[in-house]
């Protein structure tokens, strides 16, 4: 009986540690994206939309129109001024897109207002098939 178990768990390791690797080789950067990120003005109308109805929360939401993909990334709402999302990195890997994005907090020497935003950034960039995946 106890043959048998451990069997069982050796075997399952081998499958865990053979679809960690394989998963590492196709996350491997293929290309950089470029991308631009948008102002306020230049959001397709339903895309700013859609960031209308997330924003008080954190969101990731894309979105495809006459051969762009827009890609928006927001971090809900917050207290204070002075916040932006910067956008680190954006590649092209075997599975997928991938974009990484950070929310940068005021610095010591800025002054802040008590007045509640919510960060985001909205990028375009060419059209793909591949899935985004957000880091």
């Amino acid at each position: 009986m106890k043959k048998g178990v451990f069997c069982i768990v050796c075997i399952a390791a081998v499958f865990a540690l053979t679809a960690c690797s394989v998963r590492k080789k196709e996350m491997e950067k293929i290309r950089d994206i470029e991308f631009t990120v948008m102002g306020e003005e230049e959001i397709p109308e339903e895309l700013a939309g859609k960031i209308a109805e997330a924003e008080m929360k954190e969101f990731k939401i894309t979105y495809m129109d006459q051969g762009s993909l827009y890609i928006a990334r927001g971090y809900g709402e917050k207290a204070t001024t002075g916040y932006s999302v910067e956008v680190k990195e954006c590649y092209e890997t075997a599975d997928g897109l991938y974009i990484h994005t950070e929310l940068l907090g005021p610095s010591k020497e800025e002054k802040v207002a008590r007045k509640k935003m919510n960060p985001y950034v909205a990028v375009r960039l060419s059209a793909t098939d591949k899935h985004v995946i957000f880091e």
